[in-house]
């Protein structure tokens, strides 16, 4: 599939603003965060603004933007409709805890109740952003069970390191708590156990569709092939449906995605564990910025090799 650069930044920024509302509401819930107002502040802006950068960002890879309404009557049937619905039911709670925190200046119990409901939303939302992809079957490369696990745990990592971030400017270099750090390094672990599973799982998967299953030949035929392209030119659907990226670049981009999203990270938030300070504050926010450098390589990955059954009347030989 073409890595759209608007679905790159929906899908990583979206995921990792939602990721920051999930514990945003379960730490206040767990009285683990600060109360002041500059912190809500801090945390809001963060939060919500990867939330609509994301989402604003995923109507430019729509031909008509104009019609974007009619997707939310589809919510029967269609799981980016139901993404769509979710992502604003998700703006109540999210108002009413971040609002009534910023106004109020301190956590109510009231707040509490409706940042724990925010939490259970952004939750809903991540995962039908990942049933869009995990529903389509005529993509091999998504539809296994490892595409759901994946959106939501890059995104909750995501997510705590940009609440460890907002603690960090909040208390001008304050340590960040270690339950809310340790948070962060467990999902970054967990996250680097799903990527790893996920394409290793990719990797010795077998072929589902050949090309001559694809010409209904592959009883009578075990090696049918294209004796001739369907078009003089290259047309909408190699554009959006056959990319291909190398073997050797796609490693080369699943390192970098390790090292700079994960073990990077990983390591500079056991070091801010460690120091704490200035210094540990600095090594949140440098991890958090890798963070969402690596998801964005990820994700960038995630549509690239995904490969249509489409390709198959087109020279691919399997997919």
């Amino acid at each position: 599939m073409y890595p759209a650069v608007s679905i790159v930044l929906f899908t990583s920024l979206s995921g990792a603003g939602y990721g920051a509302l999930v514990w945003l509401g379960l730490f206040q819930a767990a009285d683990l965060l600060p109360q002041g107002r500059v912190f809500g502040i801090i945390a809001a802006v963060l939060a919500l603004a990867c939330v609509v950068a994301g989402l604003v960002s995923s109507t430019f890879h729509l031909r008509h933007p104009e019609r974007v309404w009619r997707a939310f009557s589809q919510w029967r049937s269609s799981w980016l409709s139901r993404e769509g619905v979710m992502a604003m039911i998700t703006f109540v709670p999210a108002l009413v805890f971040l609002g009534g925190w910023i106004l109020c200046g301190a956590m109510t119990d009231g707040l509490r109740v409706a940042g724990m409901v925010l939490a259970a939303c952004s939750v809903v939302t991540m995962f039908c952003t990942a049933m869009i992809y995990r529903s389509l079957w005529t993509i091999p490369h998504w539809h296994n069970d490892w595409t759901v696990p994946s959106f939501l745990v890059i995104g909750l990592a995501g997510g705590a390191l940009l609440v460890s971030s907002a603690v960090a400017l909040a208390g001008g270099g304050a340590v960040v708590a270690p339950v809310i750090l340790m948070v962060g390094v467990l999902m970054l672990a967990l996250a680097l156990f799903v990527k790893a599973m996920a394409w290793r799982d990719g990797a010795l998967r077998t072929a589902e569709s050949t090309t001559g299953s694809a010409l209904g030949m592959a009883d009578r035929v075990s090696s049918a092939r294209l004796l001739e392209s369907p078009n003089s030119s290259e047309n909408y659907l190699q554009r959006e449906m056959v990319f291909r990226i190398a073997r050797k670049h796609a490693a080369k981009l699943r390192r970098l995605a390790f090292v700079f999203g994960i073990v990077l990270p990983l390591l500079l938030l056991i070091l801010a564990y460690v120091t704490g300070g200035w210094f540990g504050a600095i090594a949140v926010l440098v991890a958090t910025g890798l963070v969402l450098a690596g998801s964005l390589i990820e994700r960038w990955l995630f549509f690239a090799e995904a490969r249509h059954k489409v390709s198959l009347y087109y020279g691919a030989k399997s997919v």
